[in-house]
């Protein structure tokens, strides 16, 4: 592999010419975040997705991409598709984003409105700025800096409900593989460690969720008359989910191991503290560091409860109970054998011969990239010119099912996580944001990327990126 050059090589204008599209990339961003894309009929009218798929359909053909069409794919959404013919020999990278956003959640806990870009110490506030509107406007801004300079194939699909999960594009890309057919998928819905240090996303946590009833009685009892020997539901509910965690809150599961290790780049304690906003004297969970409990190690969630709520609750002995419980699961744990160890192990906690029903709602297996072949040795190419320093690699404790389909869809492409979001960002919550260099730097680093990988492509991949990069 050629040895890269110096950070913003003053013989290429590139940097130059991605700085110059800011101005541009910002008022994209504006037009894009204006559009209220939330993919979900009971709050915001479809014809808000329409429109956005329009602009960034429209966008993308003005970049340069050849038949940029709306596909519509199974669950009702329209994916966005387009390409660029491969030179001759040249490889071809599929560009992914999505153009669907979180409903602002409350509108009263913004600082300014949700569907307008407002700048604030310099970030750029809205829904969408980041999860992913940002990396729709980081793509175009690569395009446009490399002009007609494209040395490898595109092809491109934005999707149209990722927020939703209801699986639209997962369902379209099976029987429609030869669209989307690439030698690397950049999968830019992901993002940096933190602002300035360059990451691909290499792990993503499956998942496995289940719903478990408890019941004890033939209906609730006045606990005057009934309280102390009559079996109360919530009570052996509650400590069905205690038993979930050990003393120190570590996730503990009946036949699922606990004791992985992250090798990726660390999370720091009292980062993950600031980023998580966890309370002044309130300790974290678990035990190992930071990176294993979150990307390497199963973790349990109680999702949510039924039951009498304080205000109008009655004197009553609860008859039933019921809890919605989430188990994230590491690369190498089957979230299908999770959801049943899960299962078993709720009911094997019962106490009191309560009754047990558990009710698996759905699972979402672990991914993991591969990170030494010809795609990655270019991206730590790329991001040592864009950043000055290596690629560093990163979990993330969320499941993106799309990722599952298209590895195994296509087994012999390099998947690359990316993108401009970052825990600064705020995603999904209110007050989300953007950080204007991030998408400045990722934009050159996506440019180079494609310039690298169309040069380098064929040559050996010694010493790629899994050689160089940050392993904490």
């Amino acid at each position: 592999m050629t040895e890269p050059g110096p950070a913003n090589d003053p013989t290429d204008d590139l940097a130059d010419r991605v700085a110059a599209l800011m101005p541009r990339a910002k008022a994209d961003l504006a037009e894009l975040v204006r559009i209220p894309s939330v993919a979900d009929a009971r709050q915001f009218p479809p014809e808000h997705c329409l429109h956005a798929a329009q602009w960034v359909a429209a966008a993308f053909a003005e970049a340069g991409l050849e038949d940029v069409r709306l596909a519509a794919t199974p669950n009702g959404s329209h994916a966005v598709l387009g390409h660029r013919p491969a030179p001759p020999g040249a490889p071809t990278v599929l560009l992914y984003s999505h153009y669907d956003v979180q409903p602002p959640l409350d509108d009263s806990a913004w600082q300014s409105p949700p569907f307008e870009l407002t700048e604030r110490d310099g970030r750029w506030y809205g829904r969408g700025a980041a999860d992913c509107k940002g990396n729709i406007v980081m793509h175009l801004t690569a395009l446009r800096a490399l002009g007609d300079d494209i040395p490898v194939g595109l092809k491109l699909v934005v999707e149209g409900s990722e927020e939703q999960g209801t699986g639209g594009l997962e369902a379209y890309v099976p029987d429609h593989a030869d669209e989307l057919r690439a030698d690397a998928l950049l999968i830019c819905d992901t993002g940096n460690a933190a602002v300035g240090i360059p990451t691909a996303t290499t792990v993503l946590r499956g998942l496995a969720n289940v719903v478990v009833t408890v019941s004890t009685l033939a209906g609730d009892l006045h606990s005057g008359m009934f309280g102390g020997p009559a079996p109360d539901a919530l009570a052996a509910l509650i400590r069905m989910l205690d038993s979930l965690r050990d003393t120190d809150g570590t996730t503990r599961v009946n036949g699922l191991d606990n004791d992985g290790i992250w090798p990726g780049i660390g999370y720091d304690e009292q980062q993950f503290r600031a980023d998580a906003g966890v309370l002044d004297g309130v300790g974290l969970l678990g035990s190992g560091s930071v990176a294993d409990r979150l990307w390497a190690r199963p973790a349990v969630t109680v999702l949510g409860i039924d039951c009498p709520p304080v205000v109008g609750s009655a004197a009553a002995v609860p008859a039933t109970a019921r809890a919605r419980v989430g188990l994230r699961v590491p690369p190498g744990t089957d979230a299908a054998a999770a959801a049943d160890a899960l299962a078993a192990h709720l009911r094997a906690a019962a106490p009191w011969g309560a009754r047990v029903e558990v009710e698996r709602e759905g699972t979402g297996s672990a991914f993991r990239a591969s990170t030494d072949g010809p795609a990655y040795a270019a991206l730590d190419r790329a991001v040592r010119d864009a950043y000055g320093k290596p690629v560093s690699f990163l979990g993330q404790g969320g499941s993106i099912p799309l990722c599952n389909v298209l590895a195994g869809t296509f087994p012999d492409a390099e998947l690359i996580l990316m993108g401009v979001e970052e825990p600064r960002c705020l995603i999904h919550a209110p007050n989300e944001s953007v950080e204007p260099s991030e998408i400045e730097r990722m934009a050159h680093a996506e440019a180079l990327f494609l310039r690298y990988y169309g040069a380098d492509h064929g040559q050996s991949s010694d010493g790629a990126a899994s050689s160089s990069a940050d392993y904490c």
